[in-house]
């Protein structure tokens, strides 16, 4: 099955990353290719806000984009899909797929889409098809709006997420310095208009009053001139200055007004950044309260685990030392019978030495039995042989005789005639080959002593 959709998604839609049926899971655990197959069908209008990233974060704003889209195409996808298809769960992005491929075939059997629909629809039925597609916007909107909501706060219960470059400390503090300086200069700028104006007014008086003061001198001149009275010159410069004295106190109260204003602004911005900070402290609590549980039951699994891996262990090591004293027992076991058997091989051995041993002496008995055998018969033949002559000859042996008779005796060849060889047939008997040695032997010794008797005439 993923090879009919690696063969859908290379080949006829070609999408941006090659698939391949090892790399499934991995390709499609974002989101964006899920995202970019169903724009090819212009089903997902926002897929220029996908992302293809590795982050958390990314990949839910990825499903959560996509579930609209699938709902109505007939396909769920909860967070559980979700997860498991981030998680690279063997066979979640496969189902997901097929059942995606599935409904867009369905879809493009039951009629037109994409750049072909526009063209197949009849004109009368275009404005209520615009005013529908408009409708399923507005929900699949207000579905996305809904899912991101959910997705931020399914990010925020697994994991803090991590600030972003606009949200770091230096950054908050920046913005916080920029705030109070363009506070401060929105304050002096109402200052200077304050002054200008108090300026303005204060111009007008003296404009004003140009004229009765040059009355008022002329009077005076004329009241010195008439009276010539000190008092009342001094009563006049005493109003001037209380007068003087009466514009620098308002002027210092409008000072202390505006100042006391900055300052009740600043403290109410103050607190509302500390309500501001202690409402994001209370949230980060609460996600480390969350995390903290989390962690507790994460540590209660680890230590279950440990435990059982302890036990495991123990068992391993219990079943490693009997298969260890069963491999001992037998191997005791199997040196004791080969020790048996080697003993029954070594008697055995012996016995059949023992036997060798007697029936050597024997056959070297029965040899020397032989040998002595036939040696006491041929000196039997020689002294019976001897004695016969000695009888016919009175004591005479001839010499010739008598030497033929000791070589036969020497080689061990009997004295007396065995059988007759003048006629000598094909196949002689052992008798015959006796006396033809005999022959031979005493021809030899003929020829031998005539040799000797030559050499010496």
């Amino acid at each position: 099955m993923s090879e009919i959709l690696c063969q859908w998604l290379n080949q006829e839609l070609k999408v941006s990353r090659t698939v391949s049926p090892k790399s499934f899971a991995k390709a499609f655990s974002s989101g964006y290719l899920i995202g970019e197959v169903l724009h090819k069908f212009e089903l997902q209008d926002d897929f220029s806000e996908f992302v293809e990233s590795k982050i958390l974060a990314a990949r839910l704003n990825n499903f959560s984009r996509l579930e609209p889209t699938l709902h109505l195409l007939g396909i769920q996808c909860d967070r559980n899909v979700a997860q498991s298809i981030i998680t690279e769960k063997s066979g979640a992005a496969t189902k997901l797929l097929y059942q995606l491929y599935i409904a867009l075939q369905k879809k493009k059997k039951s009629g037109p889409t994409g750049v072909e629909a526009p063209a197949a629809r009849p004109p009368t039925n275009l404005k209520f098809q615009n005013m529908k597609s408009e409708a399923f916007r507005e929900q699949r909107l207000s579905r996305r709006r809904q899912n991101e909501i959910m997705a931020k706060i399914q990010a925020a219960i697994i994991q803090i997420p991590k600030p972003t470059s606009n949200r770091t400390l230096k950054a908050l503090e920046a913005q916080k310095m920029m705030k109070k300086i363009k506070e401060a200069e929105n304050v002096a700028d109402e200052i200077m208009k304050f002054e200008e104006l108090i300026k303005k007014d204060l111009q007008a008086k003296e404009s004003a009053s140009k004229p009765s003061l040059d009355t008022a001198y002329q009077t005076t001149t004329d009241l010195l001139n008439t009276y010539s009275d000190d008092d009342y010159i001094k009563k006049i410069q005493k109003r001037l200055e209380e007068d003087a004295f009466a514009r620098e106190q308002r002027e210092k109260r409008r000072r202390r007004l505006l100042m006391d204003q900055l300052i009740a602004h600043e403290a109410q911005e103050e607190a509302y950044r500390e309500e501001q900070l202690i409402h994001r402290l209370m949230r980060q609590s609460q996600q480390e309260r969350r995390i903290a549980v989390q962690l507790m039951h994460v540590r209660h699994e680890k230590e279950v685990l440990w435990q059982n891996r302890i036990f495991r262990e123990k068992q391993y090591e219990e079943r490693r030392l009997k298969d260890f004293q069963d491999a001992l027992d037998r191997e005791a076991a199997l040196a004791k019978q080969a020790k048996i058997e080697f003993q029954e091989q070594i008697f055995r051995e012996k016995e059949i030495r023992e036997q060798i041993a007697v029936e050597r002496a024997q056959a070297r008995y029965k040899k020397h039995y032989t040998i002595c055998e036939e040696i006491l018969d041929q000196i039997i033949d020689l002294s019976t042989k001897v004695a016969d002559y000695r009888m016919l000859t009175n004591n005479l042996i001839p010499r010739k005789m008598m030497e033929d008779w000791k070589e036969l005796f020497f080689n061990g060849k009997p004295i007396y005639e065995q059988a007759s060889i003048k006629h000598v047939p094909a196949n002689p008997s052992s008798g015959q080959l006796v006396e033809m040695e005999k022959r031979d032997l005493l021809d030899g010794k003929d020829y031998e002593e005539y040799k000797v008797h030559t050499v010496t005439k």
